[in-house]
């Protein structure tokens, strides 16, 4: 089965470091990446989606952070 992703975070490092970590245990990079202002908090957010290809059967209940 492909599993989804959307890692999402404030344009700082962290949001690389989230991608480069889902990337290092086996995702894909899927469309390109997404940019926002959070008008409320002044801010410029970031977004990526990713998917991976597991074994098994879809289920609510799998943690996607976790694989």
């Amino acid at each position: 089965m492909r599993l989804y992703r959307f890692l999402s975070e404030d344009d700082t490092s962290a949001f690389c470091h989230k991608v480069s970590e889902a990337l290092s245990k086996g995702w894909e990079l899927y469309g390109e990446p997404t940019y926002a202002f959070d008008a409320h908090r002044g801010i410029m957010r970031c977004g990526q989606a990713v998917t991976k290809e597991v074994p098994g059967t879809y289920s609510p209940e799998i943690k996607l952070g976790q694989l």
